[in-house]
């Protein structure tokens, strides 16, 4: 004969179903936490990341300031620094003629061909006037080194030319970095620099002219670089 349970079973069932709603939240929270985790590694936050643009030095990697030696004239290794954010790069650039002899890079108007605007592009700096930067990020859609680079004056291809291997847009450095062909209807922003002729350096100070591709401005839509006084050069293997 089976034994009464003298009312309990209810109450032990209640407390029952009780554990298991414990369980089946925390297993919920769980996951939550997780998939959290999962959606912020796949889209981090975006952060506005100054109110002005920062005056950097530029470095070596080997952690020296760059000095004109350390610059080739129409070097054909692609050489770039991030700027303003992290994972934005800039050429650098020591501009020469066919016999890689420095050219002096005049301050010019620069038309946008999407608006008809003008900006005035800063022109060379260092002891040559020679020693120019931009954006390298391609304007028409956003391609970046090594597939977008500079050809020297000597190259068959593109001679004395930025040009971007994904759609054909060609920029020229000479000019401000002014459209040559299509499809992009904007400039490259040029990277205004400054040099201290008493120590041989450079620094990198703003932008000018049309917004970095991708953005609704230039000091916003990414993280700051990490350090907050000088930023570092790179370098690159160009595609043909």
């Amino acid at each position: 004969m089976s034994e009464k349970n003298n009312g309990d079973e209810p109450a032990d069932k209640d407390r029952r179903n009780f554990f298991k709603f414990l369980g089946v939240a925390a297993i919920a929270a769980g996951g939550i936490g997780a998939l959290r985790g999962v959606l912020e590694n796949v889209s981090p936050p975006i952060t506005a990341a100054f109110s002005a643009f920062p005056t950097l030095l530029l470095y070596s990697q080997s952690g020296k300031p760059i000095s004109t030696n350390d610059l080739i004239v129409n070097n054909s290794t692609i050489v770039l620094f991030d700027y303003p954010l992290q994972n934005e790069p800039n050429f650098l650039l020591r501009l020469g003629d066919s016999n890689n002899n420095d050219v002096a890079i005049e301050p010019t108007t620069v038309t946008i061909p999407a608006t008809g605007k003008t900006f005035q592009s800063p022109g060379g700096v260092g002891p040559h006037n020679s020693v120019v930067a931009s954006s390298a990020i391609c304007q028409h859609l956003g391609c970046i080194p090594p597939i977008i680079h500079f050809y020297p004056p000597s190259s068959s291809s593109y001679p004395g030319k930025v040009h971007c291997n994904c759609h054909g847009s060609t920029y020229d450095p000479y000019k401000g970095f002014a459209v040559v062909t299509g499809p992009t209807t904007h400039p490259l922003p040029n990277t205004v620099l400054t040099y201290d002729s008493a120590k041989d350096q450079y620094s990198v100070s703003s932008l000018v002219g049309p917004t970095i591709y991708g953005h609704s401005s230039d000091l916003s839509g990414g993280n700051p670089l990490a350090s907050s006084s000088y930023t570092e050069i790179s370098t690159l293997t160009p595609t043909s």
